[in-house]
């Protein structure tokens, strides 16, 4: 089996205002440095609204739905915007991470990497925040653990800012592990080690500024790989934010392309000892184009390396 990737074109018509970091150009050059790629290409539908009902309530869904412009931008909060081409995207994002558990739970590829923009780390339940619409990690954890019946599901979160989203989402679901590295202090301020969920099922892993490629192995090492070990999951989702890189103009960490197929590997590694190898990773952050394209593309390859 291969490596499946998912995207679509409708996460090209997400259009931010000039010079938003988060812009079209991010996925255009993921995409070029994919080509060739010996992968599972599929095409990623829309989200049902009753699959987003798992992590967002309905009010949250007509609010974002409500907030469309016909044409220009509407601005949801301090830094997210909406295009009239945002909706739809944002539904192919979460519809990208429903489909990726369903192909690697149903046998149809080894593991899944979702190539889709808007992010998803930061939305909150009842709040879209951060670039982020709808919660597209907690979606497909919720999805694997609701639908498939899956008992056990861990997220790892490696962007560079912690991934409140998420944490809030998955905060009371006991068959959800949430691990997620970020630097501190940093936008949006959460994600200290006293943050541990509802049932010590969230573990936050505070790194400083300037925090290098041996200090997060380290980390990794110590804190994060046990947990994950000991919790057994069914299926690992990673959220992909290639923004702790030491090219990244939004942050300050130290991070090399090295360090990110590093720790890719040395999760396919983990995941192949305890639930046949079976992850789905989604895009989160990552602002220096060429730095993002690179570190995905390692990331990527990793991915197949792993896949059997």
């Amino acid at each position: 089996m291969k490596t499946a990737l998912l995207t679509h074109a409708d996460c090209l018509g997400h259009v931010t205002p000039q010079g938003h970091p988060e812009q079209v150009a991010r996925l255009e050059h993921i995409l070029h440095a994919l080509e060739g790629l010996d992968l599972k290409r599929v095409t990623a539908p829309l989200a049902a609204d009753d699959d987003l009902l798992r992590v967002h309530p309905e009010n949250h869904i007509r609010d974002i739905r409500s907030s469309r412009p016909s044409d220009g931008f509407a601005q949801i909060d301090g830094d997210t915007f909406m295009s009239p081409g945002s909706l739809d995207a944002a539904y192919r994002a979460a519809g990208a991470a429903v489909q990726a558990v369903d192909l690697v739970l149903g046998g149809e590829a080894s593991n899944a990497f979702c190539a889709i923009r808007p992010p998803g780390h930061h939305a909150e339940a009842e709040k879209a925040m951060g670039f982020c619409l709808f919660g597209n990690a907690a979606l497909a954890a919720k999805h694997a653990l609701d639908y498939h019946g899956l008992k056990r599901v861990a997220v790892v979160d490696f962007d560079v800012h912690h991934g409140n989203g998420t944490q809030d989402l998955l905060w009371d679901e006991d068959r959800a592990l949430v691990i997620t590295s970020q630097q501190m202090p940093l936008w949006p301020g959460s994600g200290r080690p006293d943050e541990t969920g509802a049932y010590d099922n969230v573990l936050n892993i505070p790194l400083a500024p300037g925090t290098g490629g041996a200090e997060m192995r380290s980390a990794y090492e110590t804190q994060a790989f046990p947990r994950l070990r000991a919790f057994r999951p069914e299926l690992v989702i990673i959220s992909a934010g290639f923004d702790a890189h030491q090219d990244d103009p939004l942050a300050n960490l130290n991070w090399s392309t090295g360090d990110f197929a590093w720790i890719t590997a040395e999760l396919c590694g983990i995941a192949d000892e305890v639930c046949q190898g079976r992850i789905v990773s989604t895009l989160e952050g990552g602002y220096d184009l060429n730095a993002l394209a690179e570190a995905t593309r390692a990331h990527v390859e990793e991915l197949m390396k792993a896949a059997r």
